[in-house]
């Protein structure tokens, strides 16, 4: 399955999160490292939803860029 993935660069860190999969972050000194952190974490986070019981969410998130012009 692909996922979204949110990344948030931070004064001293990276973080990233995919949407679809609440609870499941990563942090890393690089977005590099965040990401491979993050991919780690969702293959467990979702084998530990499965072992649970827990229904494992489809990824339904999208995104969209849109730019804007700064107000005068």
């Amino acid at each position: 399955m692909k996922y979204a993935v949110i990344i948030e660069e931070g004064p001293s860190s990276v973080g990233a999160y995919a949407p679809d999969i609440p609870g499941c972050v990563a942090v890393g000194d690089s977005e590099e490292e965040a990401l491979r952190l993050l991919s780690e974490a969702l293959v467990y986070h979702i084998e530990l939803m499965r072992e649970h019981g827990q229904e494992v969410p489809e990824p339904t998130t999208r995104f969209v860029e849109i730019e804007v012009e700064p107000c005068a």
